[in-house]
C-alpha cells in the first residue's frame, strides 16, 4: 500500500506543476487520501468484510468529497485532480494512470447487479464534470471532455465531447482546431490578449473575405491580361474552361 502512495505521490508531481513538494502532496491533496482509504476499503471488501469496507468508504467520503465503492478496482497512478463530487461505481475498473477531474461521474444506468459501470484503459483522462455511464469499455489513451455524457463505448486513442458524446479528431475537425487556433479563437473564452473570443473569430472572418475579394480581383485583372473579358455579365458554369485557370497559372 505504501508502495503504491509513493507512485501516487510522483504521478501527482509530473502531472500537477501547482505541486511544489511530496509533503504538500502528500497533506493537502484529496485525491492522495482517498486513493489510500479506497486501498484499505478494498482489501476489507475482497476480504468479505463488506459491511466495515463500506464504513471505511464512507469515511473517506466524508473526508474528501470523493466516493469511490469499495468494490470499484483501481489501478497504479491514478490522479484524480482536485476531486470534490467525484463518484466511482461499484463495478468501474479505472486503469494505470488515468487522471479524473473534479465532478466525474463513472457510473451506471441499470439496476441488474452484474457489470453496469464503465472500465477505463490505460491513459484515459476524464475531464471536469463528465460521466461516464454504463458497463462499457473506454479504450486506453482516450480522452473525454469536460461535461460530456458517454453512454457507448470509446475507441482507444479517441476524444469524445459533447452530450450525448460524439467522437471527434477527424481530419476535417483537426483542421477546423488548427484554424481556430490561429485565428485566436478557444472555447474557453480566455485569449492570450484577453480579448474576446468570439469578437476575435469575426475579425478573423471579417480579414479572410477582403484577402478573399484582393485575390479575385487579381485572378480578374490576370484573365483579362490574357484577353478572357467577362464583362458586366456573371459567369456560368458552362461560360468556364478550366484549362484557362492552368494556363495562366503556367
Amino acid at each position: 500500500m505504501f508502495g503504491h502512495l509513493r507512485e501516487d505521490i510522483a504521478s501527482v508531481l509530473e502531472r500537477d506543476p501547482a505541486a511544489k513538494s511530496a509533503w504538500e502532496v502528500l497533506t493537502c491533496y484529496p485525491g492522495i487520501h482517498a486513493l489510500f482509504v479506497h486501498r484499505a476499503a478494498h482489501a476489507l471488501w475482497g476480504a468479505g468484510f463488506l459491511w466495515l469496507a463500506r464504513f471505511i468508504s464512507q469515511f473517506g467520503r466524508w473526508l474528501t468529497g470523493i466516493e469511490i465503492h469499495p468494490g470499484a478496482v483501481v489501478g497504479r497512478r491514478v490522479f484524480i485532480d482536485h476531486g470534490m463530487g467525484v463518484v466511482v461505481g461499484e463495478t468501474a475498473e479505472v486503469g494505470d494512470d488515468c487522471t479524473l477531474y473534479q465532478g466525474v461521474t463513472l457510473g451506471g444506468t441499470s439496476l441488474h447487479k452484474g457489470k453496469r459501470h464503465p472500465t477505463l484503459g490505460r491513459g484515459v483522462v476524464v475531464g471536469a464534470g463528465a460521466k461516464v455511464l454504463g458497463g462499457f469499455s473506454v479504450g486506453d489513451g482516450a480522452r473525454i471532455g469536460s461535461n460530456a455524457v458517454v453512454v457507448k463505448q470509446v475507441p482507444a486513442g479517441a476524444t469524445a465531447v459533447g452530450n450525448p458524446a460524439r467522437i471527434v479528431g477527424t481530419d476535417r475537425e483537426s483542421m477546423r482546431a488548427q484554424k481556430a487556433e490561429q485565428i485566436g479563437f478557444t472555447a474557453y473564452g480566455v485569449t492570450r490578449d484577453v480579448d474576446d473570443p468570439l469578437t476575435r473569430a469575426l475579425h478573423a472572418l471579417l480579414d479572410h473575405a477582403v484577402e478573399t475579394d484582393r485575390r479575385l480581383g487579381l485572378v480578374m485583372k490576370r484573365l483579362e491580361s490574357a484577353g478572357i473579358s467577362l464583362g458586366d455579365e456573371a459567369a456560368t458554369a458552362d461560360d468556364f474552361d478550366p484549362g484557362y485557370l492552368s494556363k495562366i497559372v503556367d
